[in-house]
């Protein structure tokens, strides 16, 4: 389980398709402490196993499902990402609970840069938009967010500048493909409803 509070900005330094998965190395800093082999992390907004720990980077491997359901098919050599460690139980709960299990992907519609903040509006399918409310939590590529305005089929969410110089989405351009994960606790009330 993760927060959606990004640790760092990691760079993956070698990709390496295997059929259809991906195994990544991701060179980082932060995250490294306490790291082992078999933990899990956060790859914009992806749980994943670490599967190797060396000297400035860890390796993990993405598999059909997550590919099918994420962004991380798009990496490639030299991109950056965003990294979290699993919390404790001791950690302090920042941000929401956030599971590392991205339910879709949208599309980048406008960035509109305001006084003091950046407004970025992100579009997602009707079958999803349910999942979000106003004022509510959503992960972007594993960044805590707080939906503040929403529409039929998008939504947008206002990023501060610390949000933006330290994570990836402070690079993001128009267009890009995002990883969405929506508040585990609306997901849950929608199935309960469903089952009447």
């Amino acid at each position: 389980m993760f927060t959606g509070i990004v640790e760092e900005i990691g760079r993956v330094s070698k990709l390496k398709r295997n059929g259809t998965s991906i195994a990544l190395t991701v060179r980082a800093r932060t995250v490294l402490r306490g790291l082992r082999k078999g933990d899990s992390i956060s790859v914009n907004g992806v749980c994943l196993t670490v599967t190797e720990k060396g000297a400035g980077r860890f390796a993990v491997q993405a598999v059909e499902e997550t590919l099918r359901k994420t962004n991380l098919g798009t990496l490639r050599e030299g991109s950056a990402v965003n990294l979290e460690r699993s919390i404790l139980p001791n950690s302090r709960m920042g941000g929401h609970f956030v599971l590392g299990h991205v339910d879709t992907t949208g599309r980048i519609e406008s960035i509109k840069n305001l006084k003091s903040s950046r407004l970025m509006w992100i579009s997602v399918s009707k079958r999803f938009a349910k999942l979000l409310i106003p004022v509510g939590s959503v992960a972007i590529d594993g960044v805590s967010l707080t939906v503040a305005r929403l529409e039929t089929t998008r939504f947008a969410v206002s990023l501060i500048p610390y949000t933006l110089k330290v994570t990836t989405l402070g690079r993001s351009r128009i267009g890009d493909r995002v990883n969405i994960e929506f508040d585990v606790l609306g997901k849950y009330v929608q199935r309960m409803i469903g089952r009447k």
